[in-house]
C-alpha cells in the first residue's frame, strides 16, 4: 500500500474546497449517486501542492531534453512518471505499460532505470516520436552535422512547385515558400543514402516545427489561423462581398521562419540534447521498447494475462478535445488523407461529439476472440454504475430542457466510460498481483452537470476488481467555461492521478 506520492507531505488538508456539495446547478436533476461516490472516495482524496498542472502537462517538458521532441501539450511530464516509478517500488526488467502513449514519456523513462515498457496509440506521430527517441544512443552526430550541410546547401530547383500534401483543414496552412520546401526537403532525404535513424529523426524535426513555419497555432482544441494566411483572406472577402458582419481575426503570428533555417536550428537542438543525454544517461541494455500503432481497446485484449507490472498513463479527457483537428498538420504531413482523418476520429476513444458507439464492434471482436461472455459481463459492470446512470439522466434532461446545444454531448458521455471500463477489464487481467495503476484525469462539467470522472472511473475499477489505493488532487482547481460560468456560476473541477491496486 502507498501513503503518499510525496512521503514527506502528510494528508492532514481539512479544507474541502475540492469536495464538492451538489453537482447539478440549481438542484435541477438528482445528484445522490454523485454525492454518494464523493463521501465514499473523498478520504482517499491527497490535496498536495507538491505537484501542478505543468507536472501532468507537456509545460514541464518543453525545455527538457528528449521529451520535447515532439510537442504533445495533452502529454504528462517526465518528473511525473519518475515520482511514480519510485512510488510503485518499480524494479529494472519490470514492465510498465501505457495505453495512450502519446509523445512516449512513460516509455523513455522507464527506459532510464531500465524497466521494459509497451505502449499503444491511435496517432502516426507517436510511432516516429518513440523510434526517435529510442535511438538516442545510436545516432552518427557526425551523419546529423552532414545532413544538417546537406540541407543548408542544397538549391531548391527553380521548377520544383510541388507543394507539402494538405487535408480540407490545412489548405493554404503555410506560405507558400515554406509548403514548397517542406515537401522538396522531405522527398529529398527520403530517398537519400542517409541512414534509417537519419531519417527518422528528419522526420520528427519536421514535424515537430510544422506549427513554427504554418499559419496556424494550437489553441486548446482549435488552429487558429494567422491573419494572413490565404484561406482566412478568401473568408473575409467572402463575408464582405455578402454584407456579412467582418470576420474578427486576431492572430498574426510575425515573422514565420523559413522551413530550411527553421530544420536547421531544431536539428542542431536535437544534437545538442543527444549529446547532453549520452553524457548524463549511460545506456541501458536488456529493456525493451514495445510500440503498437492502433487502438489499446483491440490490442491489449489480444495480450497475455498477468504480464504487467504497473501502468502510467493519461487518456484523452471527456473534454470534447478533438485530436485530428489539433494535430491536423501533422497527420496531413505525414500523409493521411481527409477519410483516414474522420476514420482515425471514430476510432480514438470517444471524447468528441462526432464519436460513435464502439460497442457493436467491441461485441463482433469480443466474439472473434472467443471472449463473449468477458464482453457480457464487461457490459454488466457498466449497467451497474449507479453514478454513472444517474449522470447520463441528468444530461438528458438538460438536453429536454434545452440546455446541451449538441446532440452528441450524451453519446460522447456514454461512450467514454463505456469504452474506458473495456480498458480497465483488461488491464485487470494484464496486470500482474500488486501491479499499480495510474490515471491522470480532468473532471468535466455539461450544462451545470458535474462529472466526477475520478470517482466514477474509480468505481467502475473497484468493481472490476481493483483496490482503489489514493486520489491525489491537484491544488490548482480548473474553472469553466465562461458560457457555463454566466449561466450556472462557477464550480471548481479536480484534476486528479487516481492510483489503484490489483489485490
Amino acid at each position: 500500500m502507498i501513503s503518499s506520492l510525496f512521503p514527506e507531505y502528510t494528508a492532514t488538508d481539512t479544507d474541502n474546497r475540492w469536495k464538492l456539495s451538489s453537482f447539478s446547478a440549481e438542484g435541477f436533476a438528482s445528484d445522490s449517486e454523485r454525492l454518494r461516490l464523493e463521501e465514499k472516495y473523498w478520504p482517499l482524496a491527497d490535496i498536495t501542492d507538491r505537484f501542478d498542472r505543468k507536472s501532468v502537462s507537456f509545460q514541464l517538458s518543453k525545455n527538457d531534453s528528449i521529451h520535447s521532441w515532439l510537442k504533445y501539450k495533452e502529454g504528462f511530464s517526465a518528473e511525473l512518471v519518475r515520482n511514480l516509478i519510485s512510488e510503485f517500488k518499480l524494479q529494472p526488467d519490470d514492465t510498465i505499460l501505457d495505453p495512450f502513449m502519446g509523445s512516449g514519456t512513460t516509455a523513455l523513462v522507464a527506459s532510464a532505470e531500465n524497466i521494459n515498457s509497451i505502449g499503444y496509440d491511435i496517432l502516426p506521430m507517436s510511432a516516429i516520436a518513440i523510434k526517435a527517441k529510442s535511438a538516442v544512443h545510436d545516432y552518427n552526430i557526425a551523419e546529423l552535422h552532414q545532413l544538417i550541410e546537406f540541407i543548408a546547401s542544397r538549391e531548391l530547383p527553380g521548377n520544383y512547385r510541388q507543394e507539402t500534401p494538405y487535408i480540407t483543414i490545412t489548405e493554404d496552412g503555410y506560405p507558400k515558400q515554406n509548403a514548397i520546401e517542406l515537401n522538396y526537403f522531405t522527398e529529398l532525404i527520403a530517398s537519400s543514402d542517409f541512414s534509417d535513424n537519419c531519417k527518422t529523426l528528419f522526420r520528427l524535426c519536421a514535424i515537430n516545427i510544422l506549427e513554427r513555419i504554418s499559419y496556424s497555432a494550437k489553441d486548446g482544441q482549435y488552429l487558429r489561423w494567422d491573419i494572413r494566411s490565404p484561406k482566412i483572406i478568401r473568408a473575409i472577402q467572402k463575408r464582405e462581398e455578402t454584407g456579412r458582419r467582418p470576420m474578427v481575426v486576431k492572430l498574426n503570428k510575425g515573422d514565420i521562419p523559413s522551413f530550411r533555417n527553421a530544420i536547421i536550428s531544431e536539428l542542431n537542438q536535437f544534437i545538442a540534447d543527444i549529446e547532453l543525454i549520452r553524457n548524463t544517461m549511460p545506456r541501458r541494455k536488456g529493456c525493451s521498447c514495445d510500440f503498437h500503432e492502433g487502438s489499446v481497446l483491440y490490442k491489449l485484449p489480444l495480450r497475455a494475462s498477468e504480464s504487467i507490472d504497473a501502468v502510467i498513463t493519461s487518456p484523452p479527457y471527456c473534454n470534447r478535445y478533438d485530436y485530428t483537428r489539433t494535430y491536423a498538420l501533422e497527420l496531413a504531413y505525414l500523409g493521411v488523407s481527409d477519410t483516414r482523418i474522420r476514420q482515425l476520429r471514430q476510432d480514438l476513444l470517444s471524447c468528441t461529439v462526432e464519436n460513435k458507439s464502439k460497442v457493436s464492434h467491441l461485441r463482433d471482436f469480443y466474439t472473434s476472440i472467443g471472449r463473449a461472455a468477458d464482453f457480457e459481463r464487461i457490459c454488466g459492470i457498466l449497467q451497474s454504475c449507479e453514478p454513472l446512470k444517474e449522470v447520463i439522466e441528468a444530461l438528458k434532461l438538460r438536453m429536454a430542457n434545452g440546455e446541451i446545444n449538441n446532440k452528441g454531448v450524451i453519446p460522447m458521455v456514454e461512450g467514454y466510460f463505456t469504452e474506458l471500463t473495456f480498458l480497465f477489464f483488461e488491464l485487470f487481467r494484464t496486470c500482474r498481483h500488486s501491479a499499480k495503476v495510474a490515471f491522470v484525469n480532468d473532471n468535466v462539467r455539461y450544462a451545470g452537470e458535474v462529472i466526477p470522472v475520478d470517482f466514477i472511473s474509480t468505481a467502475i475499477a473497484e468493481q472490476i476488481g481493483f483496490r482503489p489505493v489514493k486520489i491525489y488532487v491537484l491544488r490548482q482547481q480548473k474553472g469553466n467555461s465562461s458560457q457555463q460560468m454566466k449561466k450556472y456560476g462557477r464550480v471548481a473541477l479536480r484534476k486528479s492521478i487516481t492510483v489503484w491496486e490489483k489485490p
